[in-house]
């Protein structure tokens, strides 16, 4: 059955029903004094100056690490990039073969989550600023190494075959005729990698690795609500400073929007393009200077606690089927929820001008809020386990979700709805049958790809609670049980790639439907 275009993106909002049901089963009254608190702390931030400098130091550091380790995951992903691309060996060599064994080595550390990149170094190296630059590094290199090589791969390739026909080496023909097309698609994806990263680095300070996330973590658990919010409203102005820079950038560049990669030049932005990029370079080595990132410190190892013999009949033993069902429930639910609810939320505020700032302002602190401490704040009233787990992956989700939706419907053409509107229909439904009737089948493909997303993010909130591969996970690091760690962090690498592979099939069906006219629709499936 070929999904209907509007009305399927409501239809993952039905989880609610369920949740609604279970809810009272898993809940206490115990913390709703200590919610209400930290709610009304929101309008009294603590504006002494130890807290703020403390805050704004914090914040330095997050920033710094999310900016370093972007830059690397840039770097990587360009070169891996474009030595796993099929086109550029078939053009280079006459096989695409190699392509296809680098893709799949890059699968595996693209599988593991930045987070157990974090904590496996952090145990190898100790606490040094480095380990959060190179645990954002690795993963997101391969994530843009993936995206990069399908770009590549996608861009059409009769300027290429002219250039080659007229003698132009190999290396000159792929960078005259894929290089303008490429450009402004690989930034605009820089751009989104580089917010993902600001959120990455404040999830590894939660987990002790330094920045504005342990401050977070550690006024949490101290109960400092309002020095809590101090932290919270300084980053979320810089987070949404941030996305209004990248939002900028891509209308003043022309460059693809993210619901939709389109293929088109570079244009006289070029020049100012690769300007920014130059610019750039002084600026990371000044901040790596500041923050004391020491790559070298990679290679000086430090001792380990014995791990023991290892006991694979113990391994064997672990609650494999319990663990990976839990972990699997949790993914599921959370991607349901997320997914579901920000058309559904975007179309009851539509009348209300009100409801809508409120719930773009709670979509922000959805992506702001790092799942750990979103599960530790429900702890107050929810018992943990796999639904607790999923509600704080899934209240993150949804922000990042509903943000996307949002720029997505503001950009796209209104002229159906508004002939709706003039017919007299409703402006919920003309939203749902005019804009939405066209940005359906690239978000459900995008909410597929965050299904995956979440399977990875899974661990985060596994971590602080919730039952599943996760829990077990912190259990082996914190016993160095090399044996359960190495099993379990492949158990997570199976589990994501096969994740993976659907979300990439279950995108591919949905971008390949054809409109009424018979043509496929275009739509970008690669943001990652």
């Amino acid at each position: 059955m070929r999904p209907a275009a509007p009305l399927w993106v409501l239809l993952p909002a039905l989880i609610v029903l369920p949740l609604l049901a279970l809810l009272p089963g898993i809940s206490h009254g115990g913390g709703w004094e200590l919610v209400g608190q930290f709610a009304a702390a929101a309008l009294r931030p603590s504006l002494d100056p130890i807290v703020l400098g403390s805050v704004l130091g914090g914040l330095a550091v997050t920033a710094g690490m999310a900016l370093l380790g972007w830059a690397g995951s840039l770097v990587l992903g360009l070169v891996l990039g474009i030595a796993s691309s099929r086109v550029v060996w078939r053009t280079c060599y006459g096989s695409a073969a190699p392509a296809s064994g680098i893709r799949r080595l890059l699968a595996i550390p693209r599988s593991i989550h930045e987070l157990l990149w974090g904590l496996l170094l952090l145990q190898v190296v100790g606490l040094q600023p480095v380990v959060a630059v190179v645990a954002i590094a690795i993963p997101f290199g391969a994530l843009v190494a993936r995206v990069v090589s399908d770009l590549l791969d996608a861009l059409p390739t009769a300027s290429l075959e002219a250039l080659r026909c007229g003698g132009s080496p190999a290396p000159t023909a792929l960078f005259t005729a894929l290089g303008p097309p490429l450009l402004p698609q690989v930034i605009s994806y820089s751009g989104y990698r580089l917010e993902c990263a600001l959120r990455s680095a404040t999830l590894l300070g939660v987990f002790g690795l330094g920045g504005l996330g342990t401050e977070l973590r550690l006024t949490l658990q101290s109960l400092a609500f309002n020095e809590l919010w101090s932290g919270l409203w300084l980053l979320l102005a810089v987070m949404l400073l941030l996305e209004a820079l990248m939002g900028w950038l891509r209308r003043r560049w022309a460059m693809p929007a993210r619901l939709g990669l389109s293929q088109q030049g570079v244009g006289s932005q070029g020049q100012e393009m690769v300007a920014v990029a130059m610019a750039m370079l002084p600026v990371l080595v000044l901040v790596a200077w500041r923050l004391e990132v020491q790559p070298a410190t990679l290679l000086q190892w430090q001792g380990l606690p014995p791990l023991g013999a290892s006991d694979w009949g113990s391994v064997a033993a672990l609650p494999w089927p319990s663990l990976i069902r839990n972990t699997l429930v949790l993914t599921f639910v959370a991607a349901a929820l997320a997914v579901g609810l920000a058309p559904l939320l975007l179309l009851l505020a539509t009348p209300w001008p009100a409801a809508g700032a409120l719930v773009r302002g709670l979509w922000a602190l959805g992506r702001l809020w790092p799942p750990p401490l979103t599960a530790l704040l429900l702890l107050f009233v929810l018992q943990p386990g796999v639904l607790t787990g999923a509600l704080a992956l899934g209240f993150h989700n949804l922000g990042i979700l509903g943000r996307l939706l949002l720029e997505a419907a503001e950009t796209s053409g209104g002229n159906k709805e508004q002939a709706l509107l003039a017919a007299g229909v409703g402006p919920r439904l003309a939203l749902l049958y005019g804009r939405f009737s066209g940005l359906a089948r690239p978000y459900l493909a995008y909410g597929a790809y965050r299904a995956d997303v979440i399977l990875r993010e899974s661990v985060v909130v596994g971590l602080v609670g919730a039952s599943g591969l996760g829990s077990q996970l912190l259990e082996a690091l914190s016993s160095f049980a090399g044996d359960q760690l190495l099993a379990l962090v492949l158990a997570y690498a199976l589990l994501t790639l096969l994740g993976e592979d659907l979300s990439d099939r279950a995108r591919q069906w949905l971008l390949e439907t054809p409109h009424g006219d018979g043509h496929p629709q275009e739509a970008g499936g690669t943001w990652r």
